[in-house]
């Protein structure tokens, strides 16, 4: 399919004279997905797919733009403004939807319904659509139509519960609710799904929510708990901070390392940087623990962040400094790969994973007309 579409592309490309957004690089090249503008997963699901060469149509509404706050989370789609109360304007969106793949979309449980623009209503416009719904708390379910941020889906999994100081959870910024649990799984299931409807001929409905991604997430520390060999409390474990070798120290200029020092050699690695005799401590006796950090953080306190992350950059001791998001960029490594580039809006991270035989592209959002896109995906 990708192939037979490029070609098609690359003719009205042509033709027309425009400037090809999301079509022309990536593996997924030729896929077509109309976004309804949202907050939350949408978004960056929307960039993930238009990185990998999905033509992403992105519908917002009118007036103001919130690809103006964050535009690196907009980038690779062409963008058109209606207004879905507007019955011709749904129609124009249906009429884009039925030469679709795929449609994402982040409305509370009933939205689309009211506007008509149900999975119904698209699935019998275009049998082979994939239609992803993305939501909090899913499209069924007592909490279905209420209200509920990131941090209330991520309560509800334990994975909140585990995730903080002894005393108090810390919300791990979104990643783990609505970009880890949300969007990820949402990408995920629309490649899923338009591969399924290449082979069989039949679109689907995709109900991604928050809650159930977030839960899949913490797979491994259910196996554990039920095993007997995860402490149901934060900071209790070997990598929730409870572990001196796996926790970030104060420095004496009041920056952080990293150390994740899990394994015996590493961990001698590391008494050995810090100047300490590993073979006075007892990795794995949690008896030791207490000491253990004690030890470990009178040491980093000894000298700046700096210092100890040339004193264990060519060690393999898993100490690393605690950059800043004005650091990060500028880290050796960083750059080598070119893990961050300058895009408009300033410096953001390259697309990822990296391909060898169709490489991704971050390139900007470019306006649209509905007649524009029409054309081009006939």
């Amino acid at each position: 399919m990708a192939t037979r579409a490029t070609d098609r592309y690359d003719r009205f490309g042509q033709s027309m004279g425009v400037r090809m957004v999301g079509m022309s690089h990536g593996p997924l090249a030729g896929v077509r997905i109309v976004e309804f503008d949202a907050t939350g997963p949408v978004p960056l699901c929307g960039m993930l797919l238009a990185d990998l060469g999905c033509d992403v149509v992105r519908i917002r509404r009118s007036g103001p733009d919130g690809s103006a706050v964050a535009p690196a989370l907009y980038r690779g789609r062409s963008e058109i403004a209606l207004d879905l109360t507007d019955v011709a304007a749904r129609e124009q969106a249906l009429a884009l939807i039925s030469l679709a793949d795929g449609v994402i979309e982040g409305f509370r449980a009933g939205t689309m319904e009211q506007l008509d623009l149900d999975p119904s209503r698209c699935l019998t416009a275009n049998p082979r659509l994939v239609y992803g719904r993305m939501s909090g708390w899913g499209q069924d379910g007592p909490l279905a139509r209420r209200a509920g941020n990131d941090i209330n889906h991520l309560a509800l999994t334990g994975a909140l519960h585990a995730i903080g100081t002894g005393s108090t959870p810390v919300p791990p910024l979104n990643l783990i609710g609505e970009y880890g649990g949300g969007a990820l799984y949402l990408a995920l299931g629309m490649v899923s799904g338009i591969l399924s409807a290449q082979a069989t001929g039949r679109g689907q409905v995709i109900d991604v929510a928050q809650i159930d991604g977030a839960a899949s997430l913490m797979t491994l520390y259910y196996a554990l708990h039920g095993a007997g060999r995860w402490v149901d409390a934060r900071a209790s474990n070997l990598i929730d901070g409870g572990a001196p070798f796996y926790r970030c120290y104060a420095c004496a200029d009041g920056r952080h390392v990293a150390v994740g020092a899990l394994e015996p050699p590493y961990f001698r690695a590391l008494c050995e940087g810090l100047g300490l005799e590993a073979g006075r401590f007892k990795q794995y006796d949690r008896a030791c623990w207490s000491d253990m950090t004690t030890a470990f953080s009178e040491a980093f306190a000894t000298r700046g962040r700096d210092d100890w992350a040339a004193q264990f950059e060519d060690s393999d001791a898993c100490v690393t400094p605690v950059l800043s998001l004005a650091e990060a960029p500028d880290h050796p490594h960083n750059r080598a790969r070119e893990t961050f580039n300058m895009q408009e809006g300033g410096v953001q991270p390259a697309p990822a994973p990296r391909f060898s035989g169709s490489p991704c592209a971050a390139v900007p959002p470019e306006p649209a007309s509905v007649d524009q896109l029409l054309a081009r995906w006939e």
